[in-house]
Order: C-alpha cells, then sequence, then structure tokens
C-alpha cells in the first residue's frame, strides 16, 4: 500500500523550468546546500558565498541589506549568494565551526577557500572581490588534444605517452581524473611557457550561457524529467518496474527540482525597498535616530500626525532585539520575542507613512537652520527637528583576552550567537535583568550555564532571579570576578590562511573569589558578558547638555523630552538613567513626537511645500483676466436664486 502512494505521489510531482535563480537564496537542509555547492562546482564554475545568520542578531540583520545589494552589483551570472540560519541548520553551523554571527564564508570548486565573522561590509566587499577574480581566472581548460598540438609544435620529441602523462598528472591536482582545469591548468601553461616561450592554448571551461542564471536548474529538471530515446523509449528506469532504491532516487532529484522551483518564485523584493528613505526638496519635519521602542513609538505617533519622520538606523532594532526571551513585562504582547515586537512596532510604523534609512549617524549640525544630520556613509539630511532615540551599547569588562577573542566565542548577546555553542559549556557574567535572561537563553541549548556575579545577591527582578535559581542547567558562583578569558589557537581552513595572523578561541576563563582571593580556571567554550549598558550619545557632544549626575545621559528640560538645544529632543534610554524598560523607552517616544509635533507647529515649520503649492496656485490665478470669469449656478433658472424650492414645491 505505502509503496502504490509513494508511486503515485511520483508521478503526480510536477517539473518546471525556471529562467531565473533568486538574487540571494535561503537554504533550507544539508542536503540542498551540499548539492548546490557540487552543482556550481561542476555546472557552472560560480563561487559561493554563504552569510551564516539567526534572526535575532542584531549584526546579522545589519549586514543582511549590504549582503544583499553585494548580490546585485556582483550580478548572478558572477558569483551564488546564500543565507543560512543557524538556529534552524545546525548540522551546517557545526560543519563549518561556525563561532560568532554573522560569520561569512566563501567557496570554489566545492571547497571552502575564505570565511570571516563580524559586521564589516569593507572586508565582505574585499573577499567576494577576491573570490570572483579567482573564479574567472580559474574558468580554463586544456585539453590533451591542445596539449598534444602544443608538443608537435614545440617538442616534437614528446612521445604520445608522455604527453597522456604530464595530461594525467595535471588532472590529478585537481582531485579530476580526465581533465586538466582551473588552477592547476594555469599553473601547467605558466611553466609550459617559461619553458618554451609560448603556451598551449586554453580553453572556457564554462561558457557564459552554462553561468547564466536559471542554467543550472534547466539542466537538472530536463535531467530530473521523463526523457526518451529516438526509438520512443525512456532513458530513466521504468517506475512500475523499479527497485525501491530507483524509487527513493527518482524522488529525491525530483523533490530537488520541487524545492529549486520554489527557490526561483521566493520574493526578492523585500518591505524595506517599500519604505525606503527618498531625499526630497526640502527640508525634513523631524528625524528619528533610533530603531528601538523609543523610536518606533516616536515614529508611529509622528507619522500619524502627517509629519512623515525618517527613521535613521540600521536594521537591528535596538536592545530588545537580542532578547531571545519572550517579553513578558509589555502590556498586551504575549508569546512574542524581541525580534518579533521591534518588527511588528516597525511595520506599524511602515504603514503610517514613516520612511526608513539604513545606516548609523555620525554627527549633528545644530548650529545652523536645518538642521543637518550626517551619517556614516556621509548622507547629510536637512530637518526641522530630531528625535534622538539611539538607546545604549553594552559595556565589556576590558581584561585580557576579551577583545582578541570577541567573535570567536566572547559575546554580548546570547540570542545572537547562543545556538552555535549548542551542548557546550558557557559562561555568563553579570547580575541584572540581562545576565538572568541571557542565562536562560542559554539554558535551553548548552550543555551547562555558569552564572558569575560579584556581588552575594542579584539586582535582577524576582521572577527572573527565582527562574535563573530553580533552573537545574544553570550554576551560580557568587562574589566572583572575571580575571582574563584564556584561549587556543584555532585550526584555520581555506587556501588564504595567513599564517602571521594567530586567531584564538575561548576554552576558559580566570576567576577569582573576592573574599578569599582565590583563583581558579573554569572551562568553558564561550563567555557571555552581560553587565549593563551605555547610552549611545558619542555623536551628541557639544549640541545638548548631558546630566551631571549621570555621565552619558541626555539632560531633559523639565518633565518634557526637550533637550537643551530648541528642536533636538531625547526619548528611551538615552535620557533615562532610571527605569531603562521597553515600556517607558515606548512612552517617551510617543512623548517626543508630540514635544515635536508642539514645536514644529509654535514655530509654523515644515510647511515649505504647502506654501509654495501655495504660491504657484496664486501665481496660475494672477495669470487670468481682470475679472475673472467665473460661473454662476443660480442663472441657469433665470436669476431666481430665492424661493426657487418653494415655486417648484409649488408647481408640483
Amino acid at each position: 500500500m505505502i509503496f502504490n502512494k509513494l508511486l503515485s505521489f511520483l508521478f503526480l510531482l510536477l517539473v518546471a523550468v525556471t529562467d531565473a535563480r533568486p538574487l540571494v537564496r535561503h537554504i533550507r537542509s544539508s542536503h540542498e546546500f551540499d548539492r548546490l555547492l557540487s552543482k556550481h562546482a561542476k555546472d557552472t564554475g560560480l563561487p559561493v558565498i554563504v552569510d551564516f545568520y539567526s534572526d535575532g542578531c542584531g549584526p546579522c540583520r545589519m549586514m543582511a541589506p549590504i549582503f544583499k545589494k553585494l548580490a546585485k552589483e556582483i550580478g548572478q551570472d558572477k558569483a551564488v549568494f546564500v543565507k543560512v540560519d543557524t538556529n534552524a541548520q545546525h548540522e551546517l553551523s557545526s560543519k563549518y565551526q561556525i563561532r560568532s554571527l554573522p560569520t561569512f564564508v566563501f567557496f570554489l570548486n566545492g571547497k571552502k577557500v575564505n570565511q570571516f565573522s563580524g559586521a564589516g561590509e569593507q572586508q565582505l566587499r574585499q573577499m567576494t572581490s577576491s573570490v570572483v577574480r579567482d573564479a574567472e581566472m580559474q574558468n580554463t581548460k586544456l585539453t590533451l588534444e591542445s596539449l598534444t598540438v602544443f608538443y608537435q609544435e614545440v617538442d616534437p620529441s614528446k612521445s604520445t605517452t608522455d604527453v597522456q602523462s604530464v595530461y594525467q598528472k595535471c588532472a590529478s591536482m585537481m582531485g579530476s581524473s580526465d581533465e586538466c582545469i582551473g588552477a592547476a591548468a594555469n599553473q601547467l601553461g605558466r611553466r609550459l611557457k617559461q619553458k618554451y616561450k609560448e603556451a598551449p592554448k586554453m580553453e572556457e571551461r564554462f561558457s557564459a550561457d552554462a553561468r547564466a542564471p536559471g542554467e543550472d536548474i534547466k539542466k537538472e529538471s530536463s535531467s530530473s524529467g521523463s526523457t526518451k530515446t529516438r526509438g520512443g523509449s525512456s532513458n530513466k528506469p521504468n517506475l512500475n518496474l523499479a527497485t525501491k532504491e530507483q524509487l527513493m532516487q527518482e524522488l529525491e532529484a525530483r523533490l530537488d527540482v520541487e524545492r529549486d522551483q520554489e527557490v526561483e518564485e521566493e520574493d526578492d523584493d523585500e518591505d524595506e525597498a517599500l519604505h525606503s528613505y527618498v531625499p526630497s526638496e526640502f527640508p525634513e519635519k523631524v528625524v528619528i535616530i533610533g530603531g528601538g521602542p523609543a523610536g518606533m513609538s516616536a515614529a508611529i505617533y509622528a507619522a500619524r500626525a502627517n509629519l512623515r519622520p525618517v527613521v535613521i538606523c540600521p536594521p537591528m532594532g535596538g536592545q530588545l532585539q537580542g532578547k531571545g526571551v519572550d517579553v513578558e513585562n509589555y502590556p498586551g504582547l504575549h508569546n512574542m520575542t524581541g525580534p518579533g515586537v521591534v518588527a511588528a512596532m516597525r511595520q506599524q510604523a511602515a504603514e503610517f507613512g514613516a520612511v526608513f534609512e539604513s545606516d548609523m549617524v555620525e554627527a549633528i549640525n545644530a548650529s545652523t537652520r536645518p538642521i543637518k544630520v550626517i551619517t556614516m556613509n556621509s548622507t547629510v539630511i536637512e530637518t526641522h527637528s530630531v528625535i534622538i532615540a539611539s538607546g545604549a551599547e553594552s559595556n565589556w569588562l576590558d581584561i585580557p583576552g576579551e577583545y582578541e577573542m570577541r567573535g570567536n566565542g566572547v559575546s554580548s548577546c546570547a540570542t545572537c550567537d547562543g545556538a552555535i555553542f549548542r551542548g557546550k559549556d558557557v559562561v555568563v557574567v553579570g547580575g541584572g535583568d540581562s545576565a538572568m535572561e541571557e542565562a536562560l537563553v542559554l539554558a535551553r541549548t548548552s550543555k551547562a550555564v555558569t552564572l558569575i556575579h560579584r556581588r552575594d545577591s542579584f539586582r535582577a527582578s524576582n521572577i527572573l532571579r527565582q527562574r535563573v535559581l530553580d533552573h537545574p542547567v544553570i550554576t551560580v558562583k557568587w562574589n566572583t570576578i572575571v580575571l582574563e578569558v584564556l584561549g587556543e589557537a584555532m585550526e584555520q581552513e581555506g587556501e588564504n590562511v595567513n599564517l602571521d595572523e594567530q586567531v584564538k578561541q575561548v576554552t576558559a576563563v580566570k576567576v577569582k573569589d573576592v573574599e578569599t582571593n582565590e583563583m581558579t580556571e573554569i572551562p568553558t567554550r564561550a563567555l557571555f558578558v552581560a553587565i549593563g549598558h551605555t547610552p549611545t550619545t558619542q555623536f551628541l557632544k557639544g549640541v545638548v547638555e548631558f546630566d551631571p549626575q549621570h555621565p552619558g545621559y541626555i539632560s531633559a528640560t523639565g518633565r518634557s523630552t526637550h533637550t537643551s538645544e530648541p528642536g533636538v529632543f531625547a526619548a528611551g534610554d538615552v535620557s533615562d538613567a532610571v527605569y531603562r524598560q521597553a515600556i517607558t523607552s515606548a512612552g517617551s517616544g510617543a512623548a517626543a513626537a508630540l514635544d515635536a509635533e508642539r514645536y514644529l507647529s509654535e514655530n509654523n515649520l515644515g510647511n515649505e511645500a504647502a506654501e509654495l503649492e501655495a504660491e504657484l496656485l496664486a501665481e496660475i490665478m494672477g495669470d487670468g483676466p481682470d475679472e475673472a470669469i467665473t460661473y454662476n449656478a443660480y442663472s441657469d433658472v433665470g436669476g431666481r436664486g430665492a424661493g426657487v424650492k418653494e415655486s417648484i414645491s409649488t408647481e408640483l
């Protein structure tokens, strides 16, 4: 019965041919990834550039649009760009030793040739250009016929056996038994040119048509489909007479093609392009700096007031974006993680008309009006008002080994990097809510979690504190500080290994008991630092006044969000040194939008477009004759404008 159902399913599968591969392909299984590497190694010679990411990773979300933009710039006939979700593909993450996110891995001819971790756009561009250039150089093939003709011209004494021996040595260098291709063919060509002053004729291994998007899918579709020979018989096994193994092979092949069809139909045009910032002829009414709860709340309120706010932020969404546990203390939200909350806020703001610029702010010039906001990409946006909601950045321990191994076991985001250390021992440092949440996230996947705190009690909320203390996987070490992060040299893979730069990974942390002064080492594969945050306000020095009692925090005027600089408002963690909660940040964001709206109204700012439209309309109306020709509807009734209704009623 099962055999018959399987047979019926095979015959119902439709094989479709598509004309283009997606710009960035999302991998759904280890088998699909291996097949893709093999396909492009054998059929196209294109390099495969892989982004290992996680939805909860802020730097991953920041690099996502950059990765897609680079894919557009390079072109689908030069490289294949794919993404792998480490939370869904644990096997691939383990296989390629992904220890930090995002990690970009570069493959050529099915082999890993380079890799780096972190949000480095310049490094991504350099390595991509390098692997694309190598792929172009290795797109060569030397045939046995061409080599034979070459030796007949330059060295006729070479026998056929000798020529075949040279050719086989070249073929064996690339792991092939019958073809001299790629780097081996180039190397042989250079040596022959050095010896004979000329080189054999090389051929292009893969044509432009073979590298074109969709050609690889067409080949597989045609090979997986039912084809017939000249005599009318199929070159595929008769499925009615096929063995179980043949059926399973055919099923796997057709499922692969079906998956490829789904990939081709994936929508590459993501929502961020629909709500991207486009410069206008006039200054903006309000610019919001930050993409967390404060910034999104301000954007929603400002957009509903028809201020068309411009939100400048990387796509990471602030601290809440890295919150892997459910958000339990925000009214109305249930079973939602931090990334989910931020995504919902962003979508709501976009629906009301907010636009987004994926960048970070480098400086603000409020000495002239309108205010100028300068981004990292040197974009200058003029605006009448600014809402600062840039949030806060993670604090670090500043101990030996911490900076050197950041990205190779040292992290400040369990949601981003926790899944990488599945089944391993990890350490968390801190005693507040952030540390409790980090420990609880890691306890889901790690073998053991050691929570280190310098005091004998936590300052975290009672419910989180109790969950940590009751968790069987989490062990707490009280009155302890971390002195040093210990590590060992990593085994580097790939062709472009820098032997002069030794890369280390975490193996242990050296700790000290502050009461007994006893020092010990705790073996671990990762250290997660959760010791608080510092407001991201460095770009505002000399622009606004700061709170003298809380360094780094902006000083607000009274109970409002006004700062010392007119037109500049502060919301969220940049001005809140006491509460620092998502819901209080959202409330202050709404208040900042209301304050900005009142500021614009009171100072009659942001009306340039309407004023220009009124001037143009007045100018057009002024171009007519002195006595304007107007239509009087009452003249159509013989001038009896008054009493018409009564007269009609009488006639009726």
